[in-house]
């Protein structure tokens, strides 16, 4: 197998439910060696490069660079960003001095 660069990252959480699940682990991916080209005949976007199919999944960063390192391969990581917590209070909905009407 070519050397090749992979891509070591923590998956975002999923916009369509609240929970976390997914998002505990870190994954190890190929970059693209080719860029998409549209089939001629239906239009959608394919490549010859089989290798972008390949996800890896490990339980801790330094697995995955370990891997990467062991089969010959250039990594590089992208480090998680923290999550954005913002606490909310329902009591906040009918304070005195709110800045906009509250209105049903």
């Amino acid at each position: 197998m070519t050397k090749r660069l992979v891509r070591i990252f923590v998956p975002p959480k999923s916009a369509m439910q609240s929970g976390r699940a997914g998002t505990r682990h870190w994954v190890a991916e190929f970059a693209p060696a080719e860029p998409p080209r549209p089939d001629p005949l239906m239009g959608w976007a394919g490549s010859g490069d089989t290798a972008r199919q390949i996800r890896l999944r490990f339980p801790t960063k330094e697995a995955a660079i370990a891997w990467a390192e062991s089969h010959g391969h250039a990594w590089e990581v992208e480090e998680p960003k923290p999550p954005a917590f913002r606490p909310k209070s329902y009591a906040d909905n009918f304070r005195f001095g709110r800045p906009e009407n509250w209105t049903h």
